[in-house]
């Protein structure tokens, strides 16, 4: 969500510079089931174009015709789009649309909760109708103390729909090959933050590596681990046991939910041998976290198909679902 967020920032600033007024689109409350959840935002400018998305592509164009009158007159309002007649999802979506503007101390305050890695809440207020007009709108609170109202004083004794984003997840990969590339833009499209670490003796640039947001050569021996969270996944992929060995050995110290090293199987055993070696402590729950060989079995080849299966298999750990067809669930999907 954090990452979407993001998203609708950017571009209403850029809105802004070209003169063009935003409007958010917000689903505040469901009843029944749909597509996409409460907390779903979209974007809109007067031109007509979307940032974002808050179904999977039924409900946008009847959103952005109800939002031209919030272009013209700046009233907030709440409507109501019921799917059971139209799409068969069953279900009643219940959406804030609001004037969106980014002033300069929002977007600072922004920014530098994206730096710090903090949470941050937004607060929609809100009453279930239908094309009905108030003093709704939306609040975004950070760990600063500091708050924004996106495009109104909004009437506090409403409703409200409660938000907490998380920092954007992180992956640092350790590795500057072609396979480490793509794993690099592959992640940078689900809105991860990618960090990248390669060797000294190739350094390598930002440019090399799209979507990332640090390109950094380092060694293990010089390498600093500090700083890492939970919300995070690492991937090893420097093609050498060496190498790999050095780096799991300084990560022994940390905790954190992933840690994907590419090789052959039968180099696990052995890793596993020698780590035992050079940190004799190493908790369970440490070795609990290695992935190796990294990824999912997708019968995966190319650099692309090998990204795949290791971001599907960050993936469900994360979730901690146990991956199969979804053609085997009959009930709901996401429960």
């Amino acid at each position: 969500m954090t990452h979407e967020f993001k998203e609708i920032v950017e571009q209403a600033i850029e809105n802004q510079q070209r003169g063009l007024k935003s409007v958010l689109a917000t689903v505040v409350h469901l009843e029944g089931s749909s597509y996409r959840k409460p907390g779903v935002r979209m974007l809109i400018n007067e031109t007509g174009t979307m940032t974002g998305a808050v179904s999977g592509g039924c409900v946008e164009k009847e959103v952005v015709r109800r939002a031209q009158s919030v272009f013209t007159d700046g009233k907030t309002k709440v409507m109501a789009y019921d799917g059971r007649y139209r799409l068969g999802c069953e279900g009643t979506l219940y959406i804030l649309i609001e004037p969106f503007a980014v002033s300069d101390n929002l977007l600072q305050a922004f920014h530098e909760n994206l730096v710090l890695r903090n949470s941050f809440e937004i607060d929609s207020f809100y009453k279930k109708g239908d094309e009905i007009f108030g003093d709704f709108g939306s609040v975004v609170k950070f760990k600063s103390g500091d708050s924004f109202d996106f495009g109104g004083k909004p009437d506090k004794k409403l409703e409200v729909f409660s938000q907490e984003l998380q920092p954007l997840f992180r992956l640092l990969i350790i590795g500057g090959e072609h396979d480490a590339v793509e794993l690099c833009k592959m992640a940078s499209l689900l809105g991860w933050q990618v960090d990248v670490i390669t060797s000294m003796n190739d350094p390598k640039q930002l440019s090399d590596f799209p979507g990332a947001h640090s390109v950094i050569g380092q060694s293990p021996e010089t390498i600093d681990f500090n700083g890492l969270t939970e919300n995070m996944a690492i991937v090893i992929m420097n093609h050498s046991y060496v190498q790999d060995l050095r780096y799991v050995v300084k990560l022994s110290r940390h905790t954190v939910r992933y840690i994907g090293i590419l090789g052959a199987a039968k180099r696990r055993e052995r890793l596993f041998n020698e780590l035992f070696d050079f940190a004799p402590d190493v908790s369970e729950e440490f070795l609990e976290s290695i992935y190796t060989p990294a990824g999912l079995n997708i019968g995966a080849e190319t650099p692309e198909e090998i990204a795949l299966s290791i971001l599907a298999e960050i993936h469900v750990v994360l979730k901690e679902k146990e991956p199969f067809s979804l053609r085997k669930i009959t009930g709901k999907i996401n429960v």
